[in-house]
């Protein structure tokens, strides 16, 4: 199974907005950082927001931050939300498929996956704050200029 884009910048978006739980980010900020398309990262910030990830403030100084503690944001949780069905084949058309264990397996696995997702939450991808926060540094100077 592979996860999407969505998936992927929306767990990007929760560990930047951890990594930075001091103060409100932007999504321009976000977006340089990860060179990411700021359009495409807006809708995940409104769908993140939507789904009580990310707290939004308006106004000149707004920004966003997390909505709840980076402990209590499950990667299981934000990959159930954000990716839209975890069907790894289409079985429905097929001739075998009522005597056939393949669709078994694969929810097994699926629910595996799924599993050990549930057994990390935000703040556990936080390994090494300081060398993330330099990482990130790093890439917005060098991404200077860059679309």
């Amino acid at each position: 199974m592979r996860l999407t884009r969505y998936t992927d910048y929306s767990l990007r978006v929760l560990i930047h907005l951890a990594l930075n739980a001091e103060r409100l980010c932007s999504i321009g900020e976000i977006a340089r950082a990860y060179e990411i398309s700021h359009n495409h990262l807006t809708k995940v910030v409104v769908a993140l927001g939507r789904d009580g990830f990310v707290e939004t403030v308006r106004g000149r100084m707004g920004g966003m931050r997390l909505a709840r503690p980076a402990e209590g944001i499950s990667v299981g949780e934000v990959v159930r939300r954000t990716e839209e069905g975890f069907q790894l084949a289409d079985c429905s058309g097929c001739a075998i498929a009522p005597a056939c264990g393949l669709t078994g397996v694969l929810a097994e696995g699926v629910a595996a996956m799924l599993q050990v997702f549930d057994r990390y939450t935000i703040a556990d991808l936080l390994q090494d704050k300081a060398t993330m926060r330099r990482l990130i540094a790093r890439e917005a100077l060098l991404g200077i200029g860059s679309p």
